[in-house]
């Protein structure tokens, strides 16, 4: 208890004693004792100047976050379905034997813990695991045993990585095996451009033109919603508050997404640079960039990048010599809540406790962080406003289609010979992208995450825009050798597990479709089953409290619409009468264990 009360204290008066800090405070304390003890609720309560409850929520919200004691080394295997289809299952059965463990358990000498994540925004080298912060990359079960052995004799996670990825991956303070993956570097985000010109060029413009600039370029937001960045600085900037601040979303936690990771990796300073412009356009002068948890590895480099930048007066107080322009940043470390992805989410967890949605109205623009006017921008889309003021909103509107201006940067991964990063035009075809990105034998692509939309060959012509084709990045390719459904529960499964609870059409709407899909793929399913899951997706949708229970029901929506034949090769009438899913021996084996004998008038 005294290690506690000491660590505890330190860590608060660390972050000011404010309970708008909590996550931070929690997280350090996690780091310091391998866990948060429930000897420390109430200590750290007191050191946060908030409640007792209000802490052990956060705990209990986040994955990455616990009261139990875990090992020394915690090991997370990725298990969503691009990871299982490129050989995970075979790694995570290699793991339970070389540390002779299950999942969710730890060694017997309590030095490491074996769990699953459900994305850690590896796609591109699948199967991938994190061991503490450290990424560990193309896994095969063949390299598991000496990689165990390995840990088990350093007890350090970074003894694993051998040799360093490409670009800024081999950075002293990054120093890890990802690779960058990029494939085609397009004439906006990964071009070669001139560092601060588009912030200097800012500054010669009132707030005003620069929101202007924006709008004339026709800027959307590069998440997935689409809404018009101008737009949303102008209502920022008009709204009534004393403060006002800018936050960028590096939260990508849908499964088949790491756009986001190659950015922060090789382009944080022009993503700091558009946040810049942004709290100039806004009036903002504080930013925060919420990190994921799985990029903590990113974390030490990101914050060299800021203090470069504080010492170049390109941060903090009158930044480039503008006496009235006043503008910094700080990170905000999430813990494995794919939840915060959803802007109020996000906002809930930089306040510090759980990352819960909030109601839409009033929209953050007009009471967001602190509720106070706030700007929410993903990375990408900070990424092109700054070099829209280097270059010129006409230059960036005549890229792309009339509606989709500009570039895209696409995450493609999955059953393809080059998975990676490609900038392209808005307005490519997607056939174009899979031609380009090795793609044969393709029979289905997930276009946006399990959040989107999942096509199939007579869709391959549309564009990739917001008119036709919309998506944050994500591109997951499937052969004609996957099972549709297996990927649709799957997903299913990811938005289970992810929903925070708050809503019963998303707590239990999911469970139920996922559940249906189940007996569908058992053989058991009856074409009724099929207005079924139309009709209760089209409810939890339109139901939902949030942007995950408004799109987790898209997986089985769209596939059933352009995937109708899979479904329909599964499901038949049954004559008898009979409920196809009613098994009788199923129904009574619990009483049979209970009794100890079979069933003497049902029996196989």
């Amino acid at each position: 208890m005294s290690k506690s009360k000491s660590v505890v204290t330190e860590i608060c008066n660390r972050y000011g004693n404010t309970r708008v800090r909590l996550m931070d405070i929690v997280r350090d304390v996690q780091q310091e004792l391998g866990h948060v003890p429930r000897e420390a609720f109430d200590l750290i309560a007191k050191g946060a100047h908030t409640h007792r409850v209000e802490v052990e929520s956060v705990i209990s919200f986040y994955a990455f976050l616990s009261e139990r004691k875990k090992g020394d080394v915690v090991i997370r295997l990725c298990d969503d379905i691009i990871d299982r289809y490129q050989g995970g299952e075979a790694v995570a059965e290699a793991l339970t034997r070389a540390l002779g463990i299950g999942f969710n358990e730890t060694t017997s000498d309590g030095r490491v813990t074996l769990e699953k994540t459900p994305s850690i925004g590896m796609s591109d080298q699948a199967p991938a695991m994190m061991v503490n912060d450290v990424m560990v990359t193309r896994l095969t079960p063949e390299l598991i045993p000496g990689l165990v052995a390995k840990l088990r004799q350093t007890n350090d996670p970074q003894s694993l990585v051998e040799s360093y990825g490409d670009g800024n991956n081999a950075h002293a303070l990054i120093r890890s095996m990802v690779c960058n993956n990029i494939r085609e570097s397009g004439a906006v985000i990964l071009a070669d451009y001139k560092r601060e010109r588009g912030l200097r060029k800012a500054l010669t413009e009132t707030p005003a033109d620069v929101i202007a600039d924006v709008k004339a370029s026709g800027l959307r937001g590069r998440g997935g919603a689409g809404f018009l960045t101008g737009l949303k600085w102008e209502l920022t900037r008009e709204s009534p508050g004393a403060e006002k601040f800018v936050l960028c979303n590096a939260d990508e936690g849908e499964p088949g997404t790491f756009k986001d990771r190659v950015l922060l990796t090789e382009r944080a300073d022009l993503m700091i640079e558009g946040m810049t412009i942004a709290g100039y356009a806004t009036g903002a002068e504080t930013g925060i960039i919420y990190l994921r948890g799985e990029y903590a590895y990113l974390r030490p480099y990101l914050e060299d990048v800021l203090n470069r930048r504080r010492a170049g007066k390109l941060l903090g107080n009158g930044i480039l010599g503008n006496a009235e322009f006043h503008f910094d940043v700080r990170i905000q470390m999430g813990a494995g809540a794919y939840i915060c992805g959803e802007e109020t989410s996000l906002i809930s967890s930089c306040e510090g406790t759980r990352g819960d949605p909030s109601d839409r109205t009033p929209f953050p623009v007009a009471k967001g962080y602190l509720v106070s006017p706030t700007a929410v921008n993903n990375v990408e889309t900070y990424c092109c406003a700054a070099r829209i003021m280097d270059q010129g909103a006409g230059w960036f509107a005549a890229i792309g289609t009339q509606r989709s201006t500009g570039t895209k940067l696409l995450s493609v991964c999955g059953d393809c010979a080059r998975p990676g990063i490609y900038e392209v035009p808005f307005g490519t075809t997607l056939r174009e992208v899979l031609r380009r990105a090795g793609a044969e034998n393709t029979a289905a692509v997930q276009v946006g995450g399990p959040s989107g939309q999942m096509v199939g060959p007579a869709q391959f012509d549309q564009g990739i825009s917001y008119e036709e084709l919309a998506t944050g990045g994500s591109m997951m390719v499937f052969s004609n050798d996957r099972d549709i459904l297996e990927i649709v529960e799957a997903f299913m499964e990811f938005f289970v597990k992810e929903s925070c609870g708050y809503c019963v059409p998303c707590r239990v709407g999911n469970v139920l479709l996922k559940s249906r899909i189940e007996r569908i793929r058992q053989g058991d399913g009856a074409p009724a089953d099929l207005a079924y899951l139309k009709k209760l997706g089209e409810s939890v949708k339109r139901m939902s409290r949030c942007g995950l229970g408004q799109t987790s029901p898209n997986p089985i929506l769209t596939s059933l619409k352009n995937f109708q034949p899979v479904y329909n090769a599964l499901v038949r009438e049954d004559k008898t009468g009979l409920q196809k899913s009613f098994h009788i021996m199923r129904a009574v084996e619990e009483a049979s264990v209970i009794a100890g004998r079979r069933s003497e008038v049902f029996h196989a």
